[in-house]
């Protein structure tokens, strides 16, 4: 009866098109942030062994603001403060859905929703990531720093071929955890009106009533994208042991 249930309310093409289309957000606001988060958070670690000590000082701000206040406040800072402050005009040609033709191919521009919510993910993310890649970068041996600049390689080189790659070897179990979070944070953004999955799924139980199968379903989605992000991230993990033995 329970299966009969859930069968002709979320199995219904409608719905299933619904959630399809609200997983297919989740997961591009996610991948952005990922890819943002990793590119900045890598440029702030760096940054923060520099030798002068007010961008020490800077990113530690950073990091203190985005890694110690709550995630939710921030997406409503972005929306409503930044969003309140941005141009009408500009404001406007977002919410018209502008978009760029190339022959074949449409290039429809995000909402403005979407924008300031991995704007916001991305501010958040990037501070915990600095600080996965200042760890290990700081968890390699300072002598084998010393080595390299005995071998004749400069300082670009050193850091380059010596410190990154056992940085990254590091504190990629960690990143991979950080990632995992971005995947389940992107649900606060449905409180700025976001269409990813936790959104999307609110709209369902609204109009099916039936609270438990929805969420449920919800859940197991969440779930198994974030299984499959850590199977990678293990089995990569290992290639990168594999690899640092030969």
């Amino acid at each position: 009866m329970f299966f009969q249930e859930m069968s002709e309310q979320l199995l219904a093409p409608r719905y299933l098109g619904w959630l399809w289309d609200g997983f297919i957000v989740t997961i591009m606001i996610s991948f952005l942030t990922i890819l943002f988060s990793t590119i900045f958070g890598f440029l702030l670690a760096i940054l923060s062994q520099s030798q002068y000590r007010v961008i020490r000082i800077l990113i530690r701000c950073y990091n203190g603001i985005f890694r110690y206040s709550p995630l939710l406040p921030q997406l409503f800072f972005w929306y409503f403060g930044i969003g309140n402050i941005l141009p009408l005009e500009f404001k406007l040609w977002l919410f018209d859905e502008p978009a760029i033709d190339l022959g074949y191919l449409r290039i429809t521009m995000p909402s403005f929703e979407f924008i300031m919510g991995l704007t916001g993910l991305t501010f958040y993310s990037t501070a915990f990531i600095a600080e996965e890649f200042r760890a290990g970068m700081q968890g390699v041996k300072q002598g084998q720093l010393s080595a390299a600049f005995a071998l004749g390689l400069s300082h670009w080189q050193s850091f380059r071929f010596i410190i990154l790659p056992q940085a990254w070897q590091i504190s990629f179990p960690a990143l991979v955890g950080q990632y995992m979070n971005i995947i389940k944070n992107s649900s606060l953004t449905m409180a700025i009106g976001v269409l990813e999955l936790s959104y999307v799924s609110q709209q369902i139980e609204t109009e099916t009533l039936k609270t438990f199968q929805d969420y449920a379903y919800t859940t197991m989605i969440y779930i198994m994208t974030i299984i499959m992000v850590g199977t990678f991230g293990n089995f990569y993990h290992q290639r990168l042991l594999e690899k640092g033995k030969r």
